[in-house]
């Protein structure tokens, strides 16, 4: 008995069917034929005796709810006509064919099963026919190798059965599911859309559809600039597409979620003259109306969603007014297969199925060809599971597949179907054919112009940027290289001004050379300018390319230049001031449309290391100046004549750039505002950096030309103070600018001095009269004790250090002057006035204290050096500022 799958009773209940499965070669259970018998045999020609038998593996049952089975069963029809063209035609004469169909239930076990028993009870099947569920084909299509058995598939679409080294004897008719992606490659660039984006349902099928989509797109100039997928809700994606400003939406996902993505579209109101959809195109007829009671929106906000979607999909039929292999027009076909079902069941892949008989029967026609002409003892039926040489006959002549059927050309490469795919659009609540492309010729034909968009024109891919470059306004760059222009004269004028004086000794003392270097540095700064307000409006892109380069160095080698030089002038300050002891150094030397500005930058590939590198050193070396000048900010120093101006123009550079830098990097989108403020920041810091350096010196040399040779010495006074277990030490110099002050010290000089000689004359006269007489000593108290006095209070004139001060201070409070008339208690019965009174006394206070007046006198007006430790020599001062070797002749001279 042949074996046979088991199936409902129903399967008797139509007449019709129950024939056609009887005359393919199913049985039902219970029925049986002697193995090897012929069926489907009748109305044979007479030559044609012998059959050739093909396996046939699909889902047949009668349920209505199987979907799979409906394909099955919908392509019985036209595998019969097929046979039945084939055998009138005696295209394998002496043989016809013989299939076998054995069905598989779309389920994995049942369809090995059914292999299985076919291969061990049937006779030796040549070919497998069908294969339409995905699992169950793949299955066995991975075990073919073994058995020499090349599949045909008519239904089977699945991407994963393209991998010809897992699945080397497998063939379809149909096309894949990634056959779809090169037909939509052609349609994005007819329309030139090369910006898109993908929403995928989490399954496999979809998910290797997209995967495969992004290789093909991949190179094409076409961007994928955002790629969603969803397991159940996808208005999530919907949204970020949507933030992500997509346009183009390729959407692989079923009807059920098709239902959903629409709603969330409405909702967020990405439908319409700004926005297509392209989704794929099997749906069943009005798919819409079995999903729409799971959906949270209205019939008629998802229809105003759905209104002009694309769909894609494989072509049932050839639309070619052409005749196929069997002799007839896809239009006669199709009128053929309508008669022959009847009421039953239809498919849309009955065209391939159709096709598929007529590979399968020109393979084996071209394999009795090949056999007849190289080993005429060998028949094609002479075939069987373990010979691989026929095996390998069929295998290459099913690649070499090449006619016209129904479906259009019947070409293979690498197993895979080289079909039409055709376009729909869903106008007016149903599908339009609007194109269709053509894989073999890999042309694209749009109906008509039949494809409607709901705005005037195809929608954009995106926002239309119209690009606006911003440029520097002319007027804004006159004004600046004006100011600029009179920037580098005003430096031009300093330099020559240096140059020509630069033996004076304002000049010279100053560090000419390092002014020169100042100058220098400016006059770059300022010559950056004109190149930064260059861009594209001026200059080429090639110039401008350039001129980032030259700008950029100019400016650098600038401030380098001229801070580089106000660094060493203030690090001179400050080692002359932190070394008191005062050795002498060498100098040193309205529709969908946007505008977009366009902003025109100098890059490179390293501009984040170049700008911290540069920001780095030059940063800490600004930092350390404006150091410096903080602690030398109380230093004047005659010798360097300029120290407190140079500490001010290292401020002003370090703020100005800091604040430049800052201003720049955040208007960065505003190119006149950044202009202008890096073309000030420039002028000011290099205007003021040169003012403050020859102004001064400018004035006076008009003013004072002699000012320079005056008080050239080096002077300082110190005083510490101990404050938070910290000294201090501060030097301060005459200050040669207060012309008034000199007058004033020099009159109190002369008149101190004139009082000190009258009174030296009058003490030594009172000392040659003097003799041991109470009368005398009465004398000495009413008639000098005012005048010694007089002598005492200079030192409120004095203007020493705090500790030369706290010595007199010290001994004024031992000895003080009311004591000098007085007596001792202790010997009020002696002599006091010749013990206290006597001139050897007074002679003796006299020595002592005269001097130490002198000593700290002298270094407030000019004279004997605060850090003398003699009181008769100073190491600074000339011959006649020195003491007169007898103890009570002090002489104070002048300046």
């Amino acid at each position: 008995m042949h074996p046979s799958p088991r199936r409902p009773a129903a399967a008797t209940s139509n007449p019709a069917m129950l024939l056609l499965l009887l005359c393919l070669g199913w049985a039902p259970p219970g029925w049986g034929w002697p193995r090897g018998s012929s069926r489907g045999a009748a109305g044979l020609p007479p030559n044609a005796t012998t059959p050739i038998s093909i396996m046939g593996l699909m889902p047949l049952s009668q349920s209505e709810e199987d979907q799979k089975s409906k394909i099955g069963r919908g392509v019985l029809p036209a595998v019969q006509l097929a046979m039945d063209q084939i055998r009138n035609e005696s295209l394998l004469n002496p043989y016809f064919l013989d299939l076998r169909l054995y069905d598989t239930e779309c389920d994995n076990a049942k369809g090995l099963k059914a292999f299985y028993d076919a291969i061990k009870y049937g006779p030796n099947h040549l070919m497998v026919f069908g294969g339409v569920c995905a699992t169950v084909t793949s299955i066995i299509a991975e075990s073919l190798k073994g058995w020499n058995l090349v599949q045909l598939s008519f239904a089977a679409t699945t991407p994963e059965l393209a991998d010809k080294k897992k699945y080397p004897y497998f063939f379809r008719t149909v096309p894949s599911d990634n056959a779809v992606n090169p037909a939509i490659l052609k349609l994005l660039k007819y329309y030139q859309w090369k910006r898109v984006g993908t929403l995928t349902q989490d399954v496999q099928r979809f998910s290797e559809v997209r995967n495969d989509l992004t290789g093909v797109l991949y190179g094409e100039d076409i961007e994928i600039s955002d790629t969603e997928s969803f397991s159940n809700d996808p208005c999530t994606s919907v949204k970020k597409l949507k933030g992500n400003d997509v346009r183009i939406i390729l959407g692989q996902f079923d009807e059920e979620m098709a239902v959903k993505v629409f709603c969330c579209a409405y909702d967020e109101e990405m439908y319409g003259s700004k926005y297509q959809w392209i989704i794929p195109g099997w749906y069943e007829n009005l798919w819409w109306e079995s999903w729409i009671n799971s959906s949270q929106c209205l019939s008629k906000n998802l229809l105003a969603a759905m209104e002009g979607y694309i769909g894609v999909d494989f072509e049932p039929l050839s639309s070619k007014v052409t005749k196929t292999i069997s002799g007839r027009t896809p239009q006669q076909y199709e009128r053929e297969y309508n008669a022959k079902r009847g009421d039953g069941q239809s498919s849309k892949f009955h065209g391939y199925a159709y096709d598929g008989i007529w590979v399968i029967a020109k393979t084996l026609q071209r394999a009795m060809k090949y056999l007849n002409a190289t080993n005429k003892h060998q028949k094609i039926e002479d075939f069987n599971y373990t010979n691989h040489k026929l095996g390998k006959i069929f295998l290459d002549a099913m690649n070499e597949t090449n006619f016209f059927g129904v479906t259009g050309q019947v070409v293979f490469r690498n197993g895979e179907r080289m079909g039409t795919i055709k376009f729909t659009q869903f106008q007016e609540r149903k599908e339009v054919k609007v194109g269709e492309y053509n894989a073999v010729a890999d042309t694209l034909e749009i109906i008509n112009n039949s494809i409607r968009f709901q705005g005037l024109e195809p929608p954009k891919d995106k926002t239309i940027i119209q690009e606006e470059l911003r440029k520097i306004s002319l007027p804004l760059y006159s004004i600046l290289s004006a100011l600029t222009i009179l920037g580098m004269i005003m430096a031009s004028a300093f330099l020559f001004f240096n140059i020509k004086n630069r033996n004076q000794k304002l000049i010279k003392m100053s560090s000419p050379y390092m002014n020169n270097l100042i100058i220098l540095g400016g006059m770059l700064s300022y010559a950056s300018i004109f190149l930064f307000g260059l861009d594209g409006s001026f200059v080429s892109e090639k110039t401008f390319e350039t001129l980032c380069t030259v700008r950029t160095w100019i400016l650098t080698v600038g401030y380098t230049t001229a801070f580089g030089a106000m660094f060493a002038k203030t690090w001179r300050v400050h080692a002359i001031f932190k070394n008191v002891k005062m050795k002498k150094k060498p100098d040193p030397a309205g529709r969908d449309i946007s505008i977009r500005p366009i902003l025109e930058h100098c890059e490179n590939t390293h501009m984040t290391i170049w700008l911290g590198i540069v920001y780095a050193y030059k940063g800490l070396l600004m930092l350390f100046g404006c150091f410096l000048a903080w602690e030398t900010r109380n230093v004047s120093i005659p010798a360097l004549n300029d120290s407190k101006y140079i500490g001010m123009s290292v401020y002003n550079v370090g703020i100005m750039c800091i604040i430049g830098a800052a201003v720049s990097f955040l208007t960065r989108d505003q190119p006149n505002v950044q202009f202008c403020i890096v073309a000030l920041v420039i002028i000011f810091c290099s205007t003021i950096t040169l003012c403050l350096v020859f102004v001064p010196k400018l004035i006076t040399l008009r003013t004072n030309p002699d000012a320079a040779t005056q008080n050239r010495r080096f002077q300082f006074t110190q005083n510490q103070k101990k404050e938070d277990s910290k000294t201090s030490t501060s030097v301060t110099s005459v200050n040669q600018a207060s012309t008034s002050r000199l007058e004033g010290l020099q009159s109190e000089n002369h008149r101190l001095r004139m009082k000190i000689t009258e009174l030296d004359k009058d003490l030594e006269e009172v000392t040659m009269q003097l003799q041991d007489t109470p009368e005398k000593t009465t004398y000495i108290k009413q008639n000098h004790y005012q005048d010694l006095n007089d002598i005492l209070s200079i030192r409120n004139f004095t203007d020493s250090k705090d500790g030369e001060k706290a010595i007199l201070k010290n001994h004024l409070d031992q000895n003080p002057p009311a004591q000098w008339g007085s007596s001792d208690p202790s010997r009020t019965n002696k002599d006091p006035i010749e013990d206290i009174n006597s001139p050897e006394h007074i002679q003796r206070r006299l020595s002592l204290q005269l001097p130490i007046l002198h000593h700290a006198y002298l270094p407030s007006i000019g004279g004997v050096d605060a850090s003398c430790a003699s009181p008769c020599v100073s190491p600074s001062a000339s011959p006649r500022h020195r003491h007169v070797p007898p103890s009570f002749r002090v002489m104070v001279s002048g300046l």
